[in-house]
């Protein structure tokens, strides 16, 4: 029976169906960059936009959501939002949140079984505290309820869905590396219905890349911290006609379409200092994300590239350490 406590189940107003994507292009470009999980970690936005104008041609960034959450300081909200929504973005379920007036976490992340009923507390406690500061921007927050849910883009001849959860829901889960192997199915199934060729997601913090039921799934992880055990790095997508000016962790290609996962290198010094000036002692983010900020998830590049995908040098340079990743 599906959960319906604070920050586990979504109301159906987070869904949709994989053939809306089966649409007209949103968006046309040469190299298109696909940022989840930026977690309101300016520095790392900093990063990115370097990262940009390292590029030739045509570039689009598209941030899918969770743009927002460490960001409960008011002078950082405002300008990671400024600076996103000078973007294209979708919204995640940090932006649904924080832009209504649910009492309480509402649907949250809509965290499944394997992520403790103390996390999922502490969750909803930090979203009620960066919807408390979102408030004092009503103008951002009529522009975050406006967000579409996902967006299509056409980088040469392949069609991506850039979704922020999976091809069913804002918040879904299917699109997760704890779900990939036992979701095959569904998400050829997706692949076949949506009409497109590439989904690129985030929403579950962890990356993975695969080959499917011949679609490429691309979820990015986080933007904004690390994916990987000992790494002080966010990773983002990039989808591109030409290979990428920096080096990928992981990659392959479609249709002669360079598919990666890049490394986002943020300042971590300035990011670890206003983290913890933001979430002092004993606060909610403290102590969810102290420990993976400041080593990374148990977790590693070569649990991520799964089918089809290719290790980089530096992904492969970590790879044998591998025993107990998640």
């Amino acid at each position: 029976m599906e959960d319906s406590a604070p920050g586990r189940a979504c109301p159906m107003n987070y869904r949709y169906r994989p053939g809306d994507l089966a649409r007209r292009d949103d968006l046309e470009t040469e190299t298109l960059y696909v940022i989840g999980g930026l977690y309101g970690n300016r520095f790392a936005l900093e990063a990115v936009l370097a990262m940009r104008d390292a590029e030739r041609g045509d570039v689009t960034l598209v941030f899918n959501g969770d743009f927002h959450w460490f960001d409960a300081d008011a002078a950082t909200f405002e300008g990671v939002n400024r600076k996103v929504l000078g973007h294209r973005a979708l919204r995640g379920n940090v932006e649904t949140e924080i832009a209504g007036e649910d009492d309480g976490a509402g649907c949250g992340c809509a965290y499944p079984e394997w992520v403790s009923e103390a996390e999922v507390e502490r969750s909803n406690r930090i979203l009620d505290r960066l919807r408390e500061t979102a408030r004092k921007f009503p103008g951002a927050r009529a522009a975050l309820a406006n967000l579409p849910m996902h967006l299509t883009a056409r980088v040469g001849p392949v069609r991506v869905g850039i979704v922020h959860g999976d091809a069913e829901s804002l918040a879904g889960w299917g699109f997760s590396q704890e779900r990939l192997h036992e979701n095959l199915a569904n998400i050829a199934r997706w692949f076949t219905q949506s009409g497109v060729g590439v989904f690129a997601s985030s929403h579950t913090c962890l990356p993975v890349a695969a080959a499917i039921g011949g679609g490429i799934l691309i979820n990015n992880g986080a933007a904004g911290m690390p994916n990987f055990r000992d790494t002080r790095y966010g990773v983002i997508t990039r989808i591109g006609l030409a290979p990428s000016p920096n080096s990928a962790l992981y990659g392959t290609r479609a249709a002669g379409v360079h598919i990666d996962a890049l490394p986002v290198h943020y300042d971590h010094g300035a990011w670890l200092g206003q983290f913890l000036e933001v979430w002092p002692e004993g606060s909610d983010a403290r102590a969810s994300y102290l420990s993976r900020i400041l080593h990374g998830p148990a977790y590693l590049p070569s649990r991520a590239a799964r089918e089809g995908f290719t290790l980089g040098e530096l992904a492969a340079g970590i790879a044998p350490a591998e025993t107990g990743a998640a």
